[in-house]
């Protein structure tokens, strides 16, 4: 582990210290399945995210209201919703809990999760699932986490960019996995790591692609591999218009 993914790492230990003194009221909310929703419905199925900055590029929209934003994804057919709540993306807890109070879709919370503490927070600001990023974890620390995310009620996405984190991944009862072209601790996209990972992935699993999706030529391609699922953040957050941009993913083969 180096670069921003280990800057990320040691921010978040610090934060997982606070998180001790806290107290979590349980999940307020319905819960919605994020693995039914991306078995269900038409391909192609996208998971839209609220994100208001990246590291890479800093701030991405000084005007964006992420209620609305929400609003717009749930309008234009996006299966969930997925939360930035990290500092470094300028995101925080209270985007998770305004969105869980006013939307009807599955509530991923994506951050770096690397504690049990971090998935009771999750549940008690009205996530339905998790990322998990096998780069940041153990075998058994992953383990240890999917465990903890079943008795919790939660369900997990969890991401590789690597061959040797993949197999890691398969070793655990991990059952929705994302491959993340981007690499976290350069920060650089290569869209091939998805097709290349996913042909070592076994059928019964759910398989989300993220990153670096910006065209319907892109979703285009990966679903002629066989991928139904996306992550989809900058390009709909950077769009003029997020809900036609969103229907305009969605409908790649209609034109």
């Amino acid at each position: 582990m180096k670069g921003f993914l280990k800057k990320a790492y040691e921010e978040k230990l610090q934060e997982i210290r606070t998180l001790k003194r806290k107290n979590f009221p349980p999940r307020e909310r319905p819960f919605f399945s994020l693995s039914q929703a991306l078995k269900n419905g038409s391909s192609p199925r996208i998971i839209a995210e609220i994100k208001r900055a990246s590291p890479s590029r800093g701030l991405l929209r000084s005007d964006l209201d992420i209620l609305k934003q929400a609003h717009l994804y749930e309008l234009g057919g996006a299966v969930a919703i997925s939360v930035l709540t990290d500092k470094n993306f300028q995101g925080s807890i209270e985007d998770l809990r305004l969105i869980s109070q006013k939307v009807n879709l599955p509530i991923l919370r994506k951050d770096f999760l690397i504690d049990p503490l971090q998935l009771e927070e999750a549940v008690s600001y009205g996530a339905d699932a998790v990322l998990l990023i096998a780069g940041l974890l153990s075998e058994n620390r992953l383990k240890e986490l999917l465990k903890e995310a079943q008795s919790l009620d939660l369900e997990a996405l969890v991401e590789v960019h690597r061959e040797e984190e993949l197999k890691m991944v398969l070793k655990t009862e991990a059952f929705i996995i994302g491959i993340n072209s981007r690499d976290l601790e350069t920060l650089r996209v290569d869209l091939e790591i998805i097709e290349r990972l996913f042909a070592k992935i076994p059928k019964d699993r759910i398989v989300v692609a993220e990153s670096g999706i910006k065209e319907q030529k892109d979703i285009k391609k990966l679903i002629k591999i066989g991928i139904e699922n996306f992550l989809i953040g900058e390009t709909l957050i950077l769009a003029q218009d997020p809900l036609e941009k969103l229907k305009e993913l969605r409908t790649y083969g209609q034109d």
